[in-house]
């Protein structure tokens, strides 16, 4: 039995010497930041860069708000002659209406019971949303 235990002693110790940092097991280990080589700085063959036209704005000058928007979404689109049409018919908005919206001497068409009932119906994918109608 004596036996036994000195041989769990001796390979527990030798085991667990392949933990410590000095000792049987210990030797140069690669490091992983050097493993990959790093291609060499190249400088381009052709400098055909173009100076800035004067007067234009200076790419910088932007917000990084919009540069995200310009990345996103390109720069903008021009309208459509419906959509101009549209709005040169609608006209420009009176200076006030954010204020004539609310006041209860503004006319509005009063769309009935039903309409009230959908647009306050819970917003769900269709299962739970439900309005009573005639109620």
């Amino acid at each position: 039995m004596r036996k036994y235990l000195a041989l769990a002693v001796i390979g527990s110790a030798t085991l667990l010497s392949g933990c410590g940092s000095s000792g049987l097991f210990n030797r140069d280990r690669p490091d992983e930041f050097a493993v990959q080589r790093q291609a060499p700085l190249v400088i381009p063959p052709d400098f055909a860069l173009t100076p800035p036209a004067p007067g234009a704005p200076r790419p910088s000058d932007r917000s990084t708000a919009q540069q995200a928007q310009d990345a996103l979404f390109g720069p903008p689109a021009p309208r459509s002659s419906i959509e101009t049409t549209a709005g040169n018919r609608a006209g420009t908005a009176a200076a006030s209406i954010r204020s004539t919206v609310g006041d209860p001497k503004t006319n509005t068409v009063a769309k009935g019971d039903v309409t009230r009932d959908i647009i306050a119906a819970p917003q769900g994918d269709g299962r739970e949303a439900q309005a009573v109608i005639g109620g």
